[in-house]
């Protein structure tokens, strides 16, 4: 079974521990997943040979911590620690084979009835899994925000005042660290909420990459390579303790128009994002959405995502910012 990691902290104590349910076994060397893949990196071996070189004799109570009752929080997958503006967060969209079915109809007319979108998914299906060794279509990118946006499992999303609505995107997200000698290693893959503004988007399809509201959460655990083949997700979306909508989808590679290796490439032939010691956080789509079905979110609502061998599920319940949007004025110095 793949290692799983977490990142805790407790007041200015940050630590790592490998998930040994019940348990969570504390690690010595390093305070931060960022430091152990650098350590695993310089000395040339598996990130997850060098958590357990480094494991203690300490564990932790999991369900305590995961339920906040803990002095102990839980932080993001992957963050980072000194730096967060060098943890770029980006995704890749019209990804999953059924994906272009809700942007269709979000964004179709009489007038035309197939979208740009359609065609872009069309590329994808046709040229978005080359041979290996080959260079394939480019897929849909957007860039997200960088890692002050990111929340941690229990941390609340929030819809700012310009926002028309907010909505869960269940995703999962590959994790990547730049060496020093500029080489991007794929460290794992982590549950994600990618949440966005649909009901922004749907006003016009141009509008896809403002729709990215900033904040977005990845965790509770971070899974070192993980099997991406066939993955099945399931989402809810609770209302006063009570489920109020709720879907499963299949992702992974077997249900995508594109390789993971494609979407990685086209990702990182940009020698902006291979800039040693930083930090990637790379959504690789969905295939279900609750505002698809008519759902608004509502303060307080709680999204739930959770995919199969990728630990507990990770939960963020909804804010609303209610604070009157005021016009942002630039001074000339």
């Amino acid at each position: 079974m793949p290692t799983h990691l977490i990142q805790l902290r407790r007041g200015n104590n940050r630590r790592v521990a490998i998930v040994e349910e019940p348990g969570l076994r504390l690690i010595g060397g390093a305070v931060s997943i960022y430091e152990l893949a650098h350590l695993a990196v310089e000395k040339q071996l598996k990130l997850d040979d060098t958590a357990r070189q480094h494991a203690t004799g300490e564990v932790l109570e999991y369900d305590a911590i995961y339920a906040g009752r803990s002095e102990w929080r839980i932080l993001p997958a992957i963050d980072h620690p000194l730096e967060p503006a060098r943890c770029l967060v980006s995704g890749t969209g019209l990804t999953h084979l059924g994906s272009a079915r809700g942007r269709q109809a979000m964004h179709a007319t009489s007038s035309e009835p197939l979208t740009d979108s359609m065609k872009m998914f069309g590329w994808g299906v046709e040229g978005g899994r080359p041979r290996n060794g080959e260079i394939g279509t480019s897929p849909e990118w957007f860039y997200k925000s960088n890692g002050t946006s990111l929340r941690a499992h229990g941390e609340p999303l929030e819809i700012p005042p310009f926002a028309l609505d907010g909505g869960e995107e269940a995703e999962l997200a590959g994790i990547y660290l730049i060496s020093d000698a500029g080489i991007p290693y794929r460290i794992g893959m982590a549950t994600g909420n990618e949440f966005s503004d649909h009901r922004f988007e749907k006003t016009n399809y141009l509008y896809l990459a403002s729709s990215k509201l900033r904040s977005c959460a990845i965790g509770p655990e971070l899974v070192l390579d993980p099997d991406f083949s066939s993955v099945t997700a399931r989402i809810a979306v609770e209302r006063d303790e009570r489920t109020l909508w709720s879907r499963t989808f299949d992702s992974g590679e077997a249900h995508m128009c594109h390789s993971l290796q494609n979407i990685e490439h086209h990702h990182f032939k940009f020698p902006a994002h291979r800039r040693p010691g930083d930090v990637h956080v790379h959504f690789f789509g969905t295939d279900c959405l609750s505002y698809s079905d008519g759902i608004c979110l509502q303060e307080g609502d709680v999204m739930q995502m959770a995919f199969d061998g990728f630990g507990r599920p990770l939960r963020n319940p909804l804010h609303i910012d209610r604070t009157p949007q005021e016009l942002i004025r630039v001074r000339m110095l």
